[in-house]
């Protein structure tokens, strides 16, 4: 009788990896959200938009830019970059809270946070995609 050796492969997944798997998930779910009513024409978010005197215009491609990086952020090649584009985007509604709406810009504020983190831990995916 032969005997077959079997080789068992075992998965190390540190606590870090799965706390930044839930950080994306969040930031998916409310970029995603949040991108599908400025696209579906919510009432609050035609209002703001209207408020800025844009247009609804930047509205369509702030919405389109949201689910774009909600979607990027489940592309483990894509994730830094699309959390990296989804802070960027937080700092610009940051900024338009405080300056030009008059409201707090505390939500923003803590999405550009933890969009950054996601970046920050994310960095060596980004310098990859740049090295190209």
């Amino acid at each position: 009788m032969s005997s077959i050796g079997t080789t068992v492969r075992t998965w190390k997944i540190q606590p870090g990896t799965i706390g930044l798997w839930i950080l994306r998930l969040v930031l998916t779910a409310e970029f995603a959200a949040a991108g599908i009513m400025k696209l579906a024409g919510n009432e609050q978010m035609v209002a703001m938009f209207g408020e800025l005197g844009t247009g609804q215009w930047l509205r369509y491609a702030v919405g389109v830019l949201e689910i774009a990086g909600a979607l990027g952020l489940l592309i483990p090649r894509l994730c830094g970059l699309a959390a990296l584009g989804l802070a960027a985007l937080m700092t610009g509604a940051a900024l338009t809270n405080a300056f030009v709406l008059d409201v707090s810009p505390a939500v923003p504020l803590a999405m550009l946070a933890v969009a950054g983190l996601v970046a920050w831990f994310r960095r060596s995916t980004i310098q990859a995609l740049f090295r190209r």
